[in-house]
Formats: C-alpha cells, sequence, structure tokens
C-alpha cells in the first residue's frame, strides 16, 4: 500500500471528521502515517473554515498537524485573489472562516456589495435571506463570481447536509450569470498547492477521500494512487454507476482500515465476503 508513497492528501469531512464527531480512530491512523515517515496534507474543500479555525478543530479532536499541512479552498482561494487581482474587492456569501481567511492573505473586503469585483461564494451554514441578497446585488452590479467548490453536499453527525453547489445555483439562476472559477477540489489549484508543500511528485502520492467526485477525481487525473472510504459522501451502492477510469485504487469501510492495509494483511473480508484489498484491486481491472 505504502510503497513508493512519500506524500499522503488526506480529506478532512467524512474522512476523518463528520460534524462535530472524529471518525472512530482517525487519530490513531494520523499517527500511524506519520510513523512511516510520509508527509501529510489535509486537503479539504472547506472554503467557510480559516486555516486556523481547521488547525484548532483537529487540534480539539487530539489529531496531529500543523496549520502548514492544512490546505484549504478558502487558502487556495485567497491566494489565487491575493496572487492574480492583488487591487482588488471582494464580497462573500460564507461563513466566517472565508473572510478570516482572505484578510490573511492582505485581500480586501468590499464596504458594500456593489463595490464588489469578485463574489466569492463558499458554504454558509449560517445563510440568512439578507445574505443572499447581498450577494444577488454584488453579481447584479457587476461582480464576477467565484466558487470555493462546487460539492452538492458534505457529510456531519445528522447525515448528508447541502453544501455549496446550493448557494451557487441560488445566485447563478437569479443574476443569469455563471461562477466562472471553482478553486476546491479536484482543481489544479488544490493539487498544486498540496504539492508545493509536500515537495513530492503526484506518482508519489496517495489520496484517502469519501467523493468520487472530488478526491478520487482529483488523485486520478494527477496520477495519484487512490483510497475510497465509505463514511461520508459515497456508499457501496454508488460504485457499480462508476466507469471504470473512475474507480478508486482500494475502496475501505473506513479509515481505520489503512493501517491493516498499510501492513499489508489480506483476508479480512467486508459485508460482502470480498477481501479488502482483493476488491479494491479488481476495481481498477
Amino acid at each position: 500500500m505504502f510503497d513508493g508513497i512519500k506524500g499522503v492528501l488526506i480529506d478532512l469531512d467524512g474522512t476523518i471528521l463528520k460534524g462535530n464527531q472524529m471518525i472512530p480512530y482517525a487519530d490513531e491512523v494520523i499517527a500511524y502515517i506519520r510513523s512511516l515517515g510520509k508527509k501529510i496534507a489535509f486537503v479539504s474543500n472547506r472554503g467557510n473554515l480559516s486555516r486556523r479555525m481547521c488547525y484548532e478543530r483537529l487540534e480539539q479532536f487530539g489529531i496531529a498537524a500543523t496549520e502548514k499541512e492544512i490546505i484549504l479552498s478558502s487558502t487556495v482561494t485567497a491566494q489565487f485573489l491575493r496572487e492574480h487581482y492583488p487591487l482588488c474587492q471582494v464580497w462573500t456569501l460564507g461563513d466566517e472562516g472565508l473572510r478570516e481567511e482572505l484578510r490573511h492573505h492582505q485581500v480586501q473586503l468590499a464596504k458594500i456589495p456593489e463595490e464588489a469585483d469578485f463574489l466569492v461564494i463558499t458554504l454558509h451554514e449560517t445563510m440568512t435571506y439578507r445574505d443572499l441578497d447581498f450577494a444577488f446585488r454584488a453579481v447584479y452590479h457587476g461582480a464576477r463570481m467565484i466558487a470555493t467548490n462546487i460539492d452538492k453536499m458534505f457529510p456531519n453527525e445528522n447525515g448528508n447536509a447541502i453544501d455549496v453547489a446550493g448557494m451557487v445555483g441560488a445566485i447563478e439562476a437569479t443574476t443569469a450569470r455563471k461562477v466562472e472559477l471553482v478553486l476546491g477540489k479536484p482543481s489544479c489549484f488544490m493539487v498544486e498547492a498540496a504539492l508545493r508543500y509536500l515537495q513530492v511528485p503526484p506518482s508519489q502520492c496517495l489520496v484517502i477521500g469519501d467523493s468520487t467526485e472530488s478526491d478520487i477525481r482529483m488523485g486520478r487525473m494527477y496520477g495519484m494512487k487512490t483510497v475510497l472510504v465509505l463514511t461520508g459522501n459515497t456508499k457501496k451502492s454508488h460504485l457499480d454507476t462508476l466507469r471504470v477510469k473512475e474507480h478508486p485504487d482500494y475502496v475501505i469501510d473506513s479509515i481505520y482500515d489503512m493501517i491493516r492495509l498499510g501492513e499489508g494483511e489480506c483476508g479480512e473480508r467486508d459485508v460482502t465476503g470480498d477481501c479488502f484489498t482483493c476488491r479494491a484491486v479488481s476495481l481498477r481491472k
């Protein structure tokens, strides 16, 4: 499993966290991967959190991490705007974490929506009509739209919840304008940010995540080894609908099974009676 692997890209929601709960033994798996000498990047489409907030969230569950290891769609969005549009003014539709990350990267926030050059849309778990209307006004008066990601749903402790695609859809439908750029997974922006930090070529990287549309697609696009966990967005029945080129290298019930795969154990059976390792290999035939 880990032969030839130097860097591991690990998703957060649905993979090691589920809302305000940790996936069982996720902290032990992170420690195990570190014990093998592998570099880790936590790569998440969470655009409504800042790096600081995410670090504190991981720390709360006893998951060892540094802020530099955390690559969020909010971080990549802020870096993009700072690099390519240093004088722009931005309005946001999203929670405070996005604005904190933008300010940290010296991106100027517009005082009123009508002055914005860009509207950045991300997850907004406390959204009101006023928030939505201000975002509408920004675009109506000429702001270009950027989305941190366009995931339809994300897993929390209550099941699946609406994600950024819902916010994007509301603004696109009412303004007849389209989002011009999406910076989160599976985009090149997220991959390049992770690889810059890891300093490892894609062929020596492993992606662990719960989404075939973002995590697995990102890994496949860049020639990385991929592991799909079934604790988040993807159910086992969904795998039958995938084309061969969309299949992950491995499918496991939970991230805890990474220890078994890492140690090369075979013979453990899932509910269908299939061996984890053998079943995963067969997905890519």
